[in-house]
């Protein structure tokens, strides 16, 4: 971390003055860039205000345990160019405030105690969650406000207005996979990319579109429980399609989040893995990739057919890049428009950029009536977007499986019969249990 990006915390545990609000700025979840410039933000425009700022390191780890020691004050020359970089000045973290009644009241006593009376707080649909309840906890009492948080864009924004973070961690993607292709097609193998999204493919989709991916598998388009014998069957036949068109190479794109919809009798370990402070499966203590290659290797290999992949996992290395342009303006605008919501009187909202404009979305409309919890977005598969995604991709289509010429190349290449190849895979371009009906592109219709 460079210095123009490091807190002093050798400074003297923070108190609040008389007369002022304090407004104290806490980052939960993964990090995504663009972080440091909603602190920034947040910060430059309360001090402006005659506020005073505490940065709360660590998320809600330390208030949990009613600890002071790591909050510190901010001042404009901790926050002046911050903007500009990677990472989190305050740290984050995955502590869960809610779990117990006990560790929520602290939270609260001790942001009473810091003389906290604003709340900031930037992170996903967990932070989210979290600080909707340090409010109520509070008895309204201290002011929140959030600013949403994550590459995986599953926050629901209105206008499909992306949450910050995610076009770098995709333009970061979308420049690892471009060199994977050019390996790829230089080597004659292939690459199976595994990016971030839990319960939506929308950054697997947004690098694999944009970079020209072969194939990319999102969590969107599967019902549980997903044998994984389905998974091996698309990508195998994408394969084979690419290699009757001459080329044997090519780059595969799977969202992680397809872990949570295979069938746990076909994934070794997957009953077994732990879960996080929300619950969530640790999808990192589970190889998909890895169990996915070996699952398409391993038929290639029973008919005496060499072929070669290497996985990747795409997504730790986008979390704390330098956010691009968009996200720093992005960032900056709900930094300072965060800042003016609290210190005029607003609270429990989520904070969104609308036509250009600030937005505060009470938390009540973004909460899921069924669960309580944090509404997800999903990739909507039938909008134009992703239909136009996957004219891109190669699949088994229905023309492969009926007309006498593909159906033939292919089976030729899968070392099969035309009828032994249709009987095998033509459920893959049919209505079938394990699949959402997904629109086609003729299905397009203009005003």
């Amino acid at each position: 971390m460079s210095d123009t990006t490091r807190i002093d915390t050798s400074r003297w545990e923070a108190l609040p003055e008389p007369g002022k609000e304090v407004l104290g700025i806490l980052v939960g979840g993964g990090p995504a860039p663009g972080i440091n410039g909603v602190i920034s933000a947040l910060t430059i425009e309360a001090i402006r205000r005659g506020c005073r700022v505490l940065g709360i390191e660590g998320g809600y780890s330390g208030l949990v345990r009613g600890r002071t020691d790591r909050v510190h004050e901010l001042t404009l020359d901790d926050v002046s160019r911050i903007h500009l970089a990677g990472g989190s000045i305050l740290g984050t973290s995955r502590a869960n405030p809610t779990g117990d009644p006990e560790d929520l009241n602290r939270v609260v006593e001790t942001l009473k105690k810091l003389g906290v009376t604003l709340l900031a707080s930037i992170g996903g649909d967990d932070t989210a969650f979290s600080s909707a309840s340090v409010l109520k906890a509070s008895g309204d009492s201290i002011r929140v406000a959030h600013v949403p948080k994550t590459i995986d864009n599953d926050l629901p924004l209105p206008g499909d207005m992306p949450t910050f973070g995610y076009q770098t961690a995709r333009h970061e993607g979308v420049r690892v996979l471009r060199h994977l292709a050019v390996d790829a097609q230089t080597t004659g193998r292939w690459y199976m990319a595994v990016t971030m999204g839990r319960k939506a493919g929308h950054l697997a989709l947004g690098i694999g579109k944009a970079a020209g991916a072969t194939l990319t598998l999102i969590p969107e388009e599967f019902r549980a429980p997903l044998p994984l014998r389905v998974l091996g069957d698309q990508i195998e036949t994408t394969i084979l399609k690419r290699r009757a068109m001459g080329r044997n190479h090519g780059t595969l794109v799977l969202a992680e989040g397809l872990i949570e919809k295979l069938d746990p009798e076909d994934v070794s370990g997957l009953k077994e893995a732990g879960h996080d402070e929300h619950g969530h499966l640790q999808l990192a203590e589970i190889r998909l990739g890895e169990i996915v290659r070996r699952e398409v290797v391993d038929r290639f290999k029973a008919r005496g057919d060499s072929l070669g992949i290497v996985t990747k996992d795409i997504g730790y290395e986008l979390r704390c890049a330098d956010p691009i342009p968009f996200d720093m303006e992005y960032t900056r605008d709900l930094g300072f428009g965060t800042a003016l919501f609290l210190l005029s009187g607003g609270t429990g909202a989520l904070m969104s950029i609308q036509r250009r404009n600030l937005v505060p979305i009470p938390f009540d409309e973004i909460l899921d009536p069924e669960t309580g919890r944090t509404a997800v977005r999903l990739v909507d598969l039938e909008s134009q977007s992703h239909v136009i995604a996957r004219e891109y991709m190669i699949r088994l289509e229905a023309t492969d499986i009926e007309m006498e010429e593909a159906a033939n190349k292919l089976a030729k290449e899968a070392g099969l019969s035309v009828d032994e190849f249709r009987k095998r895979f033509r459920y893959l371009v049919e209505p079938n249990p394990y699949r959402v009906p997904i629109p086609r592109a003729i299905d397009i219709r203009f005003p």
